[in-house]
């Protein structure tokens, strides 16, 4: 399971969406997950920088998981998500400081299509606030924006989180250029 939460891992950082100690990577696995540790670089994830943890109870290795292993937890007991990616996607971040409506409204086909609009909720860093607000908005979406820190994509696989992820950056960055474009006009 580490093998493959590396190999995404490494596409988040080489395509910009993290940098490399920033964001965590899960998998359900039962009543458990399988997360990365806390201060891993998400490209060079191994089997020492992962960190199995239950979703229901706390436990004496959730000091060694990630500083969002909360937020990762309350999103697997609320959700049927089995797979989940935080990305720190600089457009994503960006256009939640803009935006004021509580989403971004896709522009783009494939974001009108496959998105729709993308929430936006707030909480501080591995907060039981952000953990609720993350996991009721993802009751209704494959993706949110957490204002100001990045993405947070759910799949039934881990290729499918990091196409969430991928998709909110995208649409993002096309919503960031045609508000700056049309605002030029």
């Amino acid at each position: 399971m580490w093998q493959e939460m590396a190999r995404i891992g490494k596409k988040l950082v080489n395509h910009g969406l993290v940098e490399s100690h920033f964001g965590n990577i899960s998998v359900r696995r039962g009543n458990s997950m399988v997360i990365t540790r806390s201060g891993c670089p998400l490209d060079e994830i191994c089997a020492e920088n992962v960190v199995e943890v239950p979703i229901y109870t706390t436990c004496e290795f959730d000091s060694l998981a990630s500083s969002e292993s909360r937020v990762h937890r309350r999103i697997y007991q609320e959700t049927d998500a089995g797979c989940i990616v935080h990305g720190h996607c600089p457009f994503a971040v960006v256009m939640s400081l803009l935006d004021e409506s509580g989403s971004i409204e896709p522009l783009d086909s494939e974001g009108v299509c496959f998105l729709g609009p993308v929430p936006i909720v707030e909480g501080s860093i591995g907060s039981e606030e952000l953990a609720a607000n993350s996991a009721a908005a993802l009751a209704e979406s494959d993706g949110v924006i957490v204002k100001s820190h990045g993405t947070i994509s759910t799949g039934k696989t881990l290729d499918h989180a990091y196409i969430n992820t991928t998709q909110i950056e995208h649409t993002c960055k096309v919503r960031y250029y045609y508000d700056l474009a049309k605002s030029s006009l």
